[in-house]
């Protein structure tokens, strides 16, 4: 699945399911409470925090819920994802390109 056609998905479940967008506002709040939850189970898995007892490791669905939610944003904002990575990219590939492979704490990492 593309984004383009992810936005496309959202958009239709928003307008089949979910009455209509909620606010951007709203939608600004819920993203931070849902990368929030996925830091939770980032400090549990790769961290020092261990599960708390029924806490389960989601880190696919928590990944997924951030998604959804840009996705959402994206929509009820105008922006195409598709064409916005592509630029994006672009602008990182020009402006990093040489700058990761010649940071000396990147090449020393995991082998020490």
């Amino acid at each position: 699945m593309t984004l383009e056609e992810a936005q496309k998905q959202v958009d239709t479940w928003i307008k089949t399911h979910g009455v209509r967008y909620f606010s951007e506002l709203t939608n600004m709040a819920i993203l931070t409470e849902e990368v929030g939850e996925l830091a939770r189970v980032m400090a549990r898995k790769y961290g020092d925090q261990s599960f708390k007892e029924g806490e389960k490791d989601n880190l696919d669905d928590e990944l997924t819920d951030v998604l959804w939610v840009l996705l959402c944003i994206a929509n009820q904002t105008g922006v195409n994802l598709t064409e916005s990575f592509t630029r994006n990219l672009e602008k990182k590939t020009k402006r990093d390109s040489q700058r990761h492979i010649n940071n000396p704490k990147l090449k020393n990492h995991g082998t020490e």
